[in-house]
């Protein structure tokens, strides 16, 4: 890729690069789908037993705690991506993770929130660990030009993951009836996130072995100072910033159609938590799709021109999702599945050239370092949506109401980005 920000498809003499790449490509697949699909799993649990149990602002609280170590230790990570072997840290990484499942699946079994809380904690700092290792990964496997398909088909992947995994958190706590004196939906949830956390760290040692990019690399004792210190040189580059401000508030918006969603199905439409997860599914279905339409539109050295497009499209569908009340009855719920499906395809347009983006642009150096402050900004975006929700819940808004101002978001989004393309022009 060249400094222009192409991020097309490669020529013929690079396919057998590809050929091998392909050939370490389902460990790192495997190692990333079961750690998604455990974070969700558990994540889901957790929101949905909130919801349930009439404890909605707890939803908020466990999105804030997810994101509290991608906020403090981001630096640390991308230190750690660039200092040593990638496959090492992942497979601490998922070392890590398999402790904090221990802590959150008892938690789960037994309703405690301290311990819930504790995991979900744990849970996002192995995550933090792991993510600039991970995903550092993919462009020293495949060719720059290929990093955006390469992105595409694991995400493609992992969102089928995420969906099984949200999906059965919902059909799991579903089963009620009481084993030793607990719910076997509790019991089938506490003891899942355990074992499929033991096959995660199995499939993390397939990890491709290579030396670290920077093995003189110097840790950063200033910590969150030094993000911000990336932030401010990231900034330095229009393109890569203004596409990083884009990728931000997209993971906003998407969190907050996740609470919205649990509890609308509730409020809403009387959804038990498998029929909640279902919506939820439909949009993350929908996602997937976008994942691989992105592959085809992200083309080119003005790839970034879908962007604003991309969030039109988006903005206009939350607006028609909170419109639905003027449909007939019968219509409404239907209407809000198919609406939010097309939202996760946008979403999907959206996100994934973003992100391969910052894998690209970076010297291969600073790439950990890179990736990791761009997951502090989006985790940054993640934690205002959980007090974004909390502040609409003072205000009494109804969930679709909610929707509507989310989708006015957007457009205003949408109207910023367009002007400050044309100034790069």
């Amino acid at each position: 890729m060249n400094q222009a920000g192409d991020i097309s498809t490669p020529s013929g003499e690079l396919q057998e690069q590809l050929r091998r790449a392909r050939g370490r490509f389902a460990a790192m697949a495997g190692t990333y789908g079961l750690g998604v699909f455990n974070d969700n799993f558990f994540k889901q649990a957790a929101c949905l037993l909130a919801v349930y149990l009439g404890k909605p602002d707890f939803q908020a609280q466990v999105t804030i705690l997810f994101t509290l170590p991608w906020l403090l230790f981001p630096a640390w990570a991308g230190w750690a991506a660039d200092r040593f072997a990638k496959r090492r840290v992942v497979i601490f990484a998922k070392a890590l993770e398999l402790a904090a499942m221990v802590c959150g699946g008892v938690g789960i079994i037994l309703v405690s929130w301290p311990l819930i809380f504790v995991m979900m904690f744990v849970m996002a700092l192995q995550s933090t660990i792991f993510s600039p290792a991970l995903n550092g990964s993919i462009p020293e496997l495949y060719p720059a030009g290929f990093v955006v398909r390469a992105n595409s088909r694991l995400k493609s992947l992992v969102l089928m993951s995420n969906l099984v995994g949200i999906i059965l958190a919902g059909v799991l706590l579903d089963f009620k009836r009481l084993v030793w004196g607990v719910e076997l939906g509790r019991l089938l949830v506490g003891g899942g996130v355990i074992l499929i956390s033991l096959i995660g760290v199995g499939a993390s040692l397939g990890v491709d072995r290579r030396p670290p990019a920077d093995p003189k690399a110097k840790f950063p004792w200033s910590g969150p100072i030094r993000t911000f210190r990336e932030l401010a040189e990231m900034r330095r580059d229009r393109l890569l910033w203004l596409v990083l401000l884009t990728d931000v508030f997209v993971w906003f918006v998407a969190v907050v159609q996740i609470l919205v969603i649990n509890e609308m199905g509730k409020a809403r439409f009387g959804l038990s938590e498998k029929q909640t997860s279902y919506v939820l599914a439909a949009e993350l279905l929908g996602v997937g799709v976008g994942a691989a339409m992105a592959a085809r539109l992200a083309k080119g050295q003005r790839w970034y021109r879908i962007l604003p497009p991309g969030l039109i499209v988006l903005g206009l569908l939350l607006i028609g999702i909170a419109a639905e009340t003027f449909l007939p009855s019968w219509m409404q719920y239907w209407a809000v599945v198919a609406g939010f499906s097309l939202a996760g395809v946008a979403g999907g347009v959206l996100l994934v050239p973003c992100e391969a983006f910052f894998q690209i642009r970076p010297a291969p150096r600073k790439k950990g370092a890179v990736i990791a402050t761009a997951n502090f900004a989006a985790f940054l975006g993640m934690s205002l949506s959980g007090l974004f929700y909390w502040a609409l819940l003072k205000l009494n808004l109804a969930p679709l109401h909610r929707l509507g101002v989310l989708g006015a978001m957007t457009l205003l989004a949408a109207v910023w980005l367009i002007a400050a393309l044309r100034k790069m022009k």
